[in-house]
């Protein structure tokens, strides 16, 4: 019956939705359009009325005007400017007015479109060879260097043929003219058809990382000393670089081409690497070191932003440290000392003689640092906050207690002999030992 209910709803939604697209006349205000509509005679940097924003369809409703007058056509949203009123229209059409009717052939494969006018700046895009964009505006950017050699061009925003629109340097770019048909003036010749090998094109065009990366992401297990952005494969088409980098290979060479040596095999030219393509998301790079010993390793995409998720790792353990830091910092036990925690991570635990050397070995200092390194398994959360690790001073090997804040006190449960795995707690021990401690209250 609720099922009836919600598709009666939006079936009345849609009709209702339908008749104030065909029943408006109303103008909502005016855009400039973005990309050539040859079918209309419409170009770039051409005003047009605004009379409906569909969100479901994606699109404007536009008035145009031909040899059988007036009618109404329906445009992409990303082809129009946001809709403004006729005055505000003027200063829109200025922004795009110098590069009126100017696009660009695409010329290196791979060629990243940026979020900022910086060649380091975030990708948001990789350009295809042989594509057509949109010159919007230039923008002052910070200058792109081959070598100590700055490259010839400038940074522009552009907008692609799907909507997309970023920031990207002309070096690689043929920029040309269109007329009221759309037709090129001026530039390179466009070639009609080009052939393009999908499999090196996403080998190129992606950052290859360690398998083991996704297992552990997938995992929540964010091993700080295994994760790493830097640690991954990337082929630079643009600054002409191979970089291969892991926790113990640290190699980049210049980037003189790929060429297919198999149905999925493709070598690097004058590069000891061998790439098998498996699938989209995943390859074998096969690397001959110095000695001549070939070794795979395995490399997939992985869609996440790893920096983001390495940032919000280092965020949890500080918001994990703060916590029991503002929870004391002083907590006393009748049986097991006082532990007086500091702002800068380091610890005083004096008196804890009843836990040597079951858990703290002999001869130890009552001193050192403590961090919330490791995360806890899903079911280990239902019961503590974390885990917390001392380092004590001298003490080569480190000391685990899962902990929970309690009102005016602090549970800590040695975890000598829990399961961890990299940077997850799995386990508790079998037969812990439980520590009490009260906050002290100078």
């Amino acid at each position: 019956m609720k099922k009836n209910f919600y598709k009666l709803i939006f079936i009345f939604t849609v009709i209702i939705s339908a008749f104030q697209f065909v029943a408006c006349n109303d103008i909502m205000g005016y855009s400039v359009l973005l990309w050539n509509e040859p079918e209309y005679k419409l170009q770039d940097g051409d005003i047009v009325p605004v009379y409906i924003r569909s969100n479901i369809s994606s699109v404007y409703v536009v008035g145009v005007t031909d040899e059988e007058g007036e009618k109404k056509i329906e445009l992409p949203l990303w082809q129009l400017t946001e809709p403004v009123s006729k005055r505000k229209v003027e200063q829109s059409k200025a922004k795009y007015a110098e590069y009126a009717h100017n696009y660009a052939f695409v010329k290196l494969d791979g060629l990243p479109c940026r979020a900022e006018p910086v060649n380091t700046a975030k990708q948001v895009y990789r350009l295809r060879k042989g594509e057509i964009i949109k010159i919007l505006y230039k923008g002052q950017g910070q200058a792109v260097m081959s070598g100590r050699k700055a490259l010839e061009g400038d940074w522009f925003r552009i907008l692609t043929s799907d909507g997309t629109q970023g920031w990207c340097f002309s070096y690689n770019l043929s920029l040309f003219q269109t007329d009221a048909e759309g037709k090129q003036i001026g530039g390179d010749l466009i070639q009609e058809e080009i052939e393009v090998d999908e499999k090196q094109t996403k080998i190129e065009n992606t950052i290859w990382y360690p398998d083991y990366f996704k297992s552990l992401i997938n995992s929540g297990n964010i091993d700080l000393t295994r994760i790493h952005p830097s640690y991954n494969f990337d082929i630079d088409v643009e600054n002409n670089k191979v970089v291969f980098n892991s926790n113990t290979i640290h190699k980049n060479w210049q980037y003189e081409g790929l060429k297919k040596t198999g149905d999925n095999e493709y070598e690097i030219t004058n590069v000891p690497i061998t790439i098998i393509y498996k699938r989209a998301d995943y390859i074998v790079i096969r690397y001959t070191d110095e000695s001549g010993k070939p070794t795979d390793y395995n490399y997939v995409a992985i869609e996440e932003n790893l920096q983001e998720i390495v940032d919000a790792e280092k965020e949890r353990r500080n918001t994990a440290f703060t916590k029991v830091y503002e929870h004391g910092p002083k907590f006393a036990s009748s049986n097991y000392g006082t532990l007086e925690l500091k702002s800068d991570g380091s610890f005083i635990w004096k008196n804890f003689k009843l836990l040597v050397p079951s858990v703290i070995p002999a001869g130890t200092k009552n001193v050192g640092f403590f961090t919330e390194r490791y995360a806890l398994s899903k079911n280990l959360k239902e019961t503590y906050d974390g885990i917390l690790t001392f380092k004590f001073d001298g003490l080569n090997q480190e000391i685990n207690f899962l902990y929970k804040l309690e009102d005016g006190a602090l549970r800590i449960e040695d975890a000598t002999s829990s399961e961890i795995d990299g940077n997850l707690v799995k386990t508790r021990s079998s037969s812990p030992l439980i520590l009490y401690f009260k906050v002290k209250v100078d």
